[in-house]
C-alpha cells in the first residue's frame, strides 16, 4: 500500500480458503478482528486499532478482493467470506475472537458468529443489513441505495468508473462522513487500492453476491440463534434497522444510534466508537482473568 503501517502494526501475507489475505495485527490479548467494508482497506481502523491493541491482540484483514488481498475470481458471499476469517484466525493460532464488523463485513461476521459459535465470543456490528431478514422493510421501502443496483449489473460500474476512481471514492468518503472527508494521507491510500487491476470488479461483486449472502442468513438463522453477546450501533442511514434485525434472533442483544454521525463510523466518530467498543470487549478479559465463558 502507498502508506506506510503505523507503529505496532505488522502486516501478514496469510494462505486461508484458497486466497493470500493481507492481514494488520498489533498489541496481545484477547483476539479482536477488525473487518471493513466499502470503499476501504484494513487501514480503515486505523484511530481504532492502537486503543484497542494495549489490551488485545488486534486482526485487521484486507477482505477478499481488497486492499494487498487476493483478487479472486468468485467466493464474495457472505459465506464464503466467513470461511476466509476462519482461516484467518486458525493461521494466527487464535481459537476464539470478538469480530467488529461494518458495512459489507458485518454480514461475514454475522455468518461466521452463527456457524461457529465455539470461536466468535462477541460481535459488534455497524451500518448494514443482513439480507432480507424482518427488521429492514420501512428502511428498504423506497428500494436499495442506489448504487447496489449500478454495482451490481456485471461489468458496468467498473467500465464505467476506470479512470475515474479518486471522483468515486471521494464521494463515498465524504457522504459516509457526513461531508467531513477523511485525512488526504488515508484518502489516498483507499483511491490507490481501488486503481489496481481488478480492484472494482472484486468490489462489486460483494454486491452481485448479495441474493446469495441473503439465502445463506435465511438458513443459518432457520436452525440457530446468535448467542454471541452482541452490540449493534447504528448512525446515518441505516439507524436502528440493523438492531431491528438482530432482535428476535439474538440472545443477548444491546443497540445503540450515534446521532449526527455517518456512515462510516470508524472515520467520522472514532472517540465514539472507542467509547461504546472498549467496554464492551473488555469483559472477555474480565472472563479470561475469573475463568467465566466470555458467552455468559
Amino acid at each position: 500500500m502507498s502508506d506506510i503501517p503505523s507503529a505496532g502494526i505488522t502486516l501478514h501475507t496469510i494462505p486461508t480458503n484458497g486466497i493470500h489475505a493481507n492481514v494488520a495485527t498489533a498489541g496481545s490479548g484477547p483476539a479482536v478482528v477488525l473487518l471493513h467494508g466499502f470503499p476501504h482497506t484494513w487501514q480503515l481502523w486505523q484511530q481504532i486499532i492502537g486503543p484497542l491493541a494495549t489490551a488485545h491482540r488486534v486482526i485487521a484483514p484486507d477482505l477478499r478482493g481488497f486492499g494487498d488481498s487476493s483478487r479472486a475470481k468468485t467466493g464474495y458471499d457472505a459465506g464464503t467470506l466467513a470461511a476466509d476469517i476462519d482461516g484467518i484466525l486458525d493461521a494466527l493460532d487464535e481459537p476464539s475472537a470478538a469480530v467488529v464488523a461494518i458495512d459489507a463485513g458485518t454480514p461475514v461476521a454475522f455468518l461466521l458468529a452463527l456457524r461457529r459459535r465455539d470461536r466468535i465470543r462477541r460481535l459488534i456490528l455497524m451500518e448494514s443489513l443482513l439480507g432480507r431478514l424482518p427488521g429492514g422493510e420501512e428502511f428498504l421501502a423506497a428500494g436499495p441505495p442506489w448504487w447496489f443496483g449500478f454495482h451490481t449489473v456485471p461489468g458496468l460500474a467498473e467500465s464505467v468508473l476506470t479512470g475515474n476512481e479518486a471522483e468515486y471514492i471521494d464521494w463515498f468518503l465524504d457522504t459516509g462522513t457526513n461531508g467531513k472527508g477523511v485525512p488526504q494521507h488515508l484518502r489516498d491510500v483507499f483511491v490507490d487500492a481501488f486503481r489496481r487491476p481488478e480492484a472494482l470488479r472484486c468490489a462489486f461483486e460483494y454486491y452481485r453476491a448479495l441474493p446469495i449472502s441473503a439465502r445463506q442468513i435465511e438458513a443459518a438463522v432457520a436452525t440457530r440463534r446468535l448467542t454471541a453477546p452482541t452490540l449493534a450501533i447504528g448512525a446515518h442511514p441505516v439507524g436502528s434497522t440493523l438492531e431491528r434485525q438482530l432482535r428476535p434472533i439474538a440472545d443477548d442483544l444491546t443497540g445503540h444510534l450515534i446521532p449526527d454521525c455517518g456512515h462510516i463510523i470508524p472515520l467520522d466518530r472514532p472517540t465514539e466508537l472507542l467509547r461504546l467498543a472498549a467496554p464492551f470487549l473488555a469483559l472477555d478479559i474480565a472472563a479470561a482473568h475469573t475463568n467465566i465463558p466470555p458467552s455468559m
